[in-house]
């Protein structure tokens, strides 16, 4: 089995608060990228709450986000069709995305894991090193054209670090 993990494809990561230009840019091969998977989809989803402003994040990265039940905690609109499995993540790795792979995997061996989404230097790197570190066979791929990062540079050196770690990328940036 083949899953594809979408990291935080949500409304104030591609044009609300926290929004970029790359972001929008990459959502119409996210969707192709998803609309074609042959295997399980799940999403993760940043959440935050009303007391976002006085949590660690909040006092580091003063913009608030992803408040949870708000039009930017939604997963972009084009994507919600195939948001069946959604998990809610209060930070930027997700345990809970880790454990539900690991309990995918007794049940079904998974052959492969690919993560697209936003932000490539944020969250979908700590995803990819955590999911690592969960299933520590099993291949991890990123599509780097399914994926954005804060800025372009930063995007870049996150593949990079990535690559390091033997996580695989795919469509890198030339």
């Amino acid at each position: 089995m083949k899953v594809l993990i979408a990291v935080d494809l949500q409304n104030d990561f591609i044009d609300g608060a926290l929004g970029t230009p790359e972001a929008s840019a990459m959502l119409p091969a996210a969707l192709r990228r998803i609309r074609e998977f042959d295997g399980p989809v799940l999403f993760t989803r940043d959440t935050h709450g009303p007391d976002y402003p006085q949590t660690r994040e909040g006092r580091v990265l003063p913009v608030p986000h992803c408040i949870a039940g708000t039009d930017g905690w939604q997963i972009a609109p084009s994507l919600q069709p195939y948001a069946a499995e959604i998990i809610d993540k209060p930070t930027f790795g997700s345990t809970a995305l880790g454990e539900r792979l690991q309990a995918m995997n007794a049940q079904h061996p998974i052959e492969s894991i690919t993560l697209i989404g936003l932000c490539t230097d944020i969250c979908v790197i700590s995803n990819a090193l955590l999911l690592r570190a969960f299933l520590p066979e099993v291949p991890i791929t990123v599509d780097a054209a399914c994926c954005a990062g804060v800025t372009p540079q930063s995007h870049r050196i996150a593949l990079q670090a990535m690559r390091a770690c033997q996580i695989e990328i795919e469509n890198p940036p030339d």
